[in-house]
């Protein structure tokens, strides 16, 4: 996933708060604040051994400041409105805004303290106020109408045109059109979603950081690879217990124990501590879900949408519900059916093995596992030890190289927000800088989990033609080294590294003339086909065996392992693709819920199982208490199946590199110049017909997904335009 900025261009913001903005005394002396001067590290790299607590707000509010000045200076031009004069002036109004909200967000996300925390509680209000300012602004709502309604006339570029609507239709869903009255509701609506956003934040982090299960008795491990003991052990030391091991909520620390603890109890408990994750207690986030989802009802009732998810899904490629909701659709039936034949192939398993318990969603992966060691004799404890870390950074890096040309070189010296920050100079094959590109891969309590993509320096050309270069950074959630191996990582684990940098090479490759419209700056249902396209390397026997290598004897990855990862590859899909087009159609639903007097969410979940004939083994990937996606901000709210649409769009255009080559370099060259470099600065179905010569269809993604056979299917997609 892509962690969004929130400001850039104030017109395409989509999160607001009222609040008033103001100068005060605190404000520090541009040689204090690293904020209020030119960065003179290398690449302009934030110097992050500077920066304190104490910086922010004075930056934020020296960059509210700049940026109401630049409006002003836009607004009061006697000159008739240009796209330069308006569109451009304001694409480039907000240098120093930029600067202070790309490092606060991003180590709001990665690196966390108190100290950022009590920040935020101040930061947040006040830069959604400036932006609902701005947005709302009735000066410069006339000038960029002017240039939407005489936009036929005036001769632009495919990305001019594409900008003047954007930023038209950006400041009328922003409430451009609405009295002062509805105006002055609208804000207040939007100052309180972020305060609700940002407490359900922090209940989620805490909820997660608390839970602990301990394990006293050695013979309760039993089944665990040797890493994970050992990861828990260390864990147990940290909290001074060391003849005990401590699991966690985390990811690396939670799938491992449900995939292969042989003690169903522990199970049992991993996976209710997991799937009732603040959902009681001080950290219980039912009441915030349920007034976010009122107050969100509210916006699109003001702003003239029937409900919250119609309001969400027009602005993206989907352009209403029902066509994301009939794609999933398409996908959900087959998935259920898939996940009611591996069901019976673990409960058989289970039987032999003398069980007599019906096998239940604390099994799923244990037994899942199980089957494909039975099945295709494949044993991911055994396929994890060809995948050290440091072993599939070279695979992304040499995938990068041989699809285009570029390089990674690493600069030890290079400011860093935290000591297991890697950093690299990006270059071209013929060694001209590309961009920075950052890598911050272990958990730690600071960091929210998950995976994500963004960036400390966005990218564009200025009026002198001068290109401006990225600095990119990917975040994920991987476990540290042991004493006795390097962190090692599973299949999923791979995917992922390849996905977030995919949203990477997303980044770092855009040449797209505006701010607004460079990298992952483009409809959320497009912006995850570069990650997920770039997944399918990960597996691919011409790559892998130039990086899988076993982290005690160096040999590479067997040709008859990577037979048996072939094979298993579409195992257990009926799982994962119901659990995640299930949590895409909770989200859709939790949109279209216009009757919010009285939320019970439990129930409203069980309902919507219940319409769907979910599986009774399988739960929503994300249960909403821990949801972030959908409700720790706006950035995926209705919007969490542009991964499975996204998905088509990447299997159907991977079948081309399989056709013509997976390194071929014309297919390559293709890619990079229709999306890679393009961001939002075409028409993304357009891009996509370009690069691939045609629409998509779903039927790669159900073939992929091994939900379908047959290759004469050819499902009907919704209409994207």
């Amino acid at each position: 996933m892509k962690k969004e900025l929130l400001v850039t261009t104030a017109i395409a913001l989509s999160i607001s708060m009222s609040a008033a903005t103001n100068t005060t005394s605190q404000m520090n002396t541009s040689s204090q604040n690293p904020f209020l001067k030119p960065y003179v590290t290398n690449y302009g790299i934030p110097p992050f051994e500077d920066i304190k607590a104490e910086h922010y707000l004075p930056a934020l509010e020296a960059g509210i400041a700049q940026q109401n000045k630049a409006v002003a200076s836009i607004i009061a031009n006697k000159q008739k409105p240009t796209f330069e004069n308006t569109i451009l002036a304001l694409d480039h109004s907000g240098e120093t805004l930029e600067k202070v909200c790309y490092v606060f967000m991003a180590l709001d996300e990665s690196n966390s303290t108190p100290e950022h925390t009590a920040v935020g509680e101040k930061f947040y209000p006040l830069l959604t106020a400036h932006n609902d300012e701005v947005a709302m602004n009735p000066g410069l709502f006339k000038r960029i109408k002017t240039l939407y309604d005489n936009r036929n006339e005036a001769g632009y570029t495919k990305a001019q045109m594409l900008a003047v609507e954007k930023a038209y239709k950006s400041m009328v869903r922003s409430g451009a059109l609405l009295n002062q009255k509805d105006q002055a509701e609208l804000k207040a609506i939007n100052s309180k979603l972020s305060d609700l956003y940002q407490r359900f934040n922090k209940n989620l982090l805490a909820a997660t950081n608390e839970y602990k299960l301990i394990v006293d008795n050695e013979n309760r491990l039993g089944g665990l690879p040797a890493n994970v003991v050992a990861s828990a052990k260390e864990k147990a030391k940290e909290n001074g217990m060391p003849d005990k091991w401590i699991f966690t909520l985390h990811a690396p620390s939670r799938l491992p124990l449900l995939q292969f603890a042989n003690d169903r109890q522990l199970r049992h408990d991993m996976y209710t501590a997991y799937t009732t994750l603040a959902s009681s207690g001080k950290y219980n986030n039912y009441p915030i879900i349920a007034e976010i989802i009122k107050i969100r009802a509210r916006k699109a009732a003001i702003l003239g949408y029937p409900h919250y998810a119609a309001y969400m899904t027009e602005k993206v490629m989907a352009k209403n519900v029902k066509n994301a909701e009939d794609l999933l659709m398409q996908i959900w039936k087959p998935a259920i059916a898939k996940v009611a034949e591996e069901v019976a192939e673990m409960q058989s398993l289970s039987n032999k093995d003398g069980n007599s318990f019906k096998i239940e969603p604390w099994d799923y992966y244990y037994y899942a596992e199980k089957v494909r060691k039975a099945k295709y004799d494949l044993d991911e404890d055994e396929v994890s030890q060809y995948f050290p870390l440091e072993n599939v950074r070279k695979g992304i890096f040499e995938m990068a190289n041989r699809l285009y040309g570029i390089t990674f070189v690493e600069i030890p010296d290079a400011p860093k927000y935290d000591p297991e920050v890697t950093v690299y100079d990006v270059l071209d094959s013929e060694g001209k800088h590309v961009a920075v590109f950052m890598t911050d891969y272990f958990t730690r309590p600071s960091k929210r989990q998950g995976a994500w993509m963004s960036e400390f320096k966005g990218s564009y050309i200025d009026d002198k033609g001068i290109a401006h270069r990225p600095i990119i950074y990917n975040v994920c959630n991987f476990s540290h080294p042991t004493a006795d191996a390097p962190a090692l990582l599973s299949i999923d684990n791979v995917a992922t590294m390849f996905h977030e940098f995919g949203h990477g090479l997303h980044g770092m490759l855009s040449r797209a003339k505006y701010k607004s419209q460079a990298g992952t700056n483009t409809d959320r249902d497009f912006v995850e086909l570069p990650s997920q396209i770039h997944e399918h390397w990960a597996m691919e026997p011409e790559l892998l065996k130039s990086f899988a290598r076993h982290y005690k004897t160096g040999e590479t990855i067997p040709d008859d392992l990577i037979a048996k990862l072939q094979a298993a590859s579409t195992h257990n899909q009926g799982f994962t693709t119901t659990e995640l087009a299930g949590a895409a159609l909770l989200d859709l639903k939790w949109g279209q819920l216009t009757n919010t007097d009285s939320i019970d969410v439990e129930s409203f979940e069980r309902e919507v199982a219940s319409q769907l004939n979910m599986p009774a083994e399988v739960q929503y990937r994300y249960r909403s208490p821990y949801f972030k996606h959908v409700f720790g901000s706006d950035e995926y709210s209705c919007g969490y199946y542009t991964y499975l649409w996204a998905e088509v769009l990447d299997t159907d255009g991977f079948e081309l590199f399989k056709e013509k080559g997976i390194f071929d370099p014309e297919t390559a060259r293709s890619f990079r110049e229709n999306v890679l470099e393009m961001g939002g600065s075409e028409d993304p179905m357009e891009l996509f017909i370009k690069f691939r010569g045609r629409k998509p269809t779903p039927d790669a993604l159900l073939r992929n997904r091994g939900l379908i056979e047959s290759k004469e299917l050819n499902v009907n997609t919704p209409e994207h335009k």
